[in-house]
């Protein structure tokens, strides 16, 4: 007697340096901000820092370094406002991981997209880029609690696709990603942004770790090992 295969797991999406090179425009923005409020020399080594982690975080995190005065949301509309200018119009898409997104859609395979990100950022990103139409469900930062690494903005996306956590697959580029992914209780396909970052601890969490990062990440590998991984 033959038994039904189990499904495919669904997938959740970072946003910013996994699905799209976003982080040199955020940089951008930042620097562009930092500059207005008298800081100077804003550097990429720094920004780096702050990868993976929500915008209202790393604003209040940089506010307090540079002893800002202007409210936290107000920074963080001045760069929602720079960073959407500069996404509109230059928002590359990781050539692999648009494959692995339209695989995903052939197959039927629920996806959403779990970001730091305002929404409207989201919205603009997934419109100018033409992954809107394979990726309909997104949750921001703004929506929940806590940002990464707390696991709420994963579990969220989960609530939306109707899934289980532990029926879910994560995919990040960031350590504190990746984290928020185990503490939702999922799996998750690591891709360092920053490959000098691929041996934090937390990489070493996931089912499945390019090392190599995006030069190394490929659908298929990846749609391969998803097929193995059914849900538990």
């Amino acid at each position: 007697m033959s038994t039904r295969p189990s499904p495919a797991p669904s997938v959740i999406f970072d946003l910013d340096g996994t699905l799209v090179d976003s982080e040199p425009n955020y940089y951008e923005a930042g620097r562009r901000l930092l500059a207005r409020h008298g800081v100077p020399g804003f550097t990429w080594e720094h920004h780096t820092r702050y990868i993976g982690i929500s915008t209202r975080e790393t604003l209040t995190a940089l506010r307090a370094e540079y002893g800002i005065a202007t409210p936290v949301d107000e920074l963080l509309a001045d760069q929602d406002a720079l960073y959407l200018e500069l996404a509109r119009s230059s928002t590359e898409v990781f050539p692999e991981m648009r494959k692995f997104v339209e695989r995903l859609r052939q197959e039927g395979i629920a996806t959403a997209v779990a970001s730091g990100s305002s929404r409207a950022a989201i919205e603009a990103v997934l419109a100018g880029t033409g992954l809107g139409a394979y990726v309909t469900t997104y949750v921001s930062a703004d929506e929940v609690a806590h940002g990464k690494p707390a696991p709420d903005v994963f579990l969220e996306a989960a609530r939306r696709l109707g899934a289980a956590p532990g029926d879910c697959v994560a995919l990040e580029d960031a350590a504190p990603g990746v984290a928020a992914a185990q503490a939702a209780g999922m799996r998750c396909i690591a891709v360092p942004y920053v490959a000098s970052t691929a041996d934090d601890p937390a990489f070493t969490t996931a089912e499945l770790l390019f090392r190599g990062g995006q030069g190394e990440f490929t659908a298929q590998t990846a749609y391969d090992w998803l097929s193995g991984a059914q849900p538990s």
